[in-house]
């Protein structure tokens, strides 16, 4: 092992900008922001632990935590994160440990990327 590459982790965020109007059509403005706002945080906070729970071991919490980011992220338009959140249960379900790093490890980025685009498109401030 002479060489050594390293590989970019670089996606595309892509986001659907017609379930966040489905979102501002059903509920206006102000609600819209509401769920869009919560939604965001819980992400974040269930991203940390997600990261926290495969560090101590929890795969049956890491599981149930994935499964929640899966139906919030739907909920604000992230289909890429709700797939690779599922991605995540998958490789638990299939005691794959080395599968399930590098994907929990996708999820994390993913979604940090995601909520960057979700503020800076909606223009709130973290």
């Amino acid at each position: 092992m002479e060489q050594i590459i390293t590989l970019a982790q670089n996606e595309t965020v892509r986001l659907d900008p017609d379930r966040l109007g489905e979102l501002y059509a059903q509920l206006g403005e102000a609600g819209a922001e509401d769920v869009v706002c919560r939604a965001m945080e819980e992400l974040a906070v269930r991203l940390s632990h997600s990261e926290r729970l495969f560090r101590q071991g929890d795969m049956e919490d890491l599981r149930k935590s994935a499964r929640s980011l899966v139906a919030i992220s739907e909920q604000i338009g992230m289909h890429s994160v709700a797939r690779v959140a599922r991605d995540v249960t998958y490789c638990i379900d299939d005691n794959d440990p080395v599968a399930l790093a590098a994907t929990l490890s996708r999820l994390l980025r993913l979604g940090e990327r995601s909520l960057t685009a979700i503020w800076d498109m909606q223009d709130l401030s973290i």
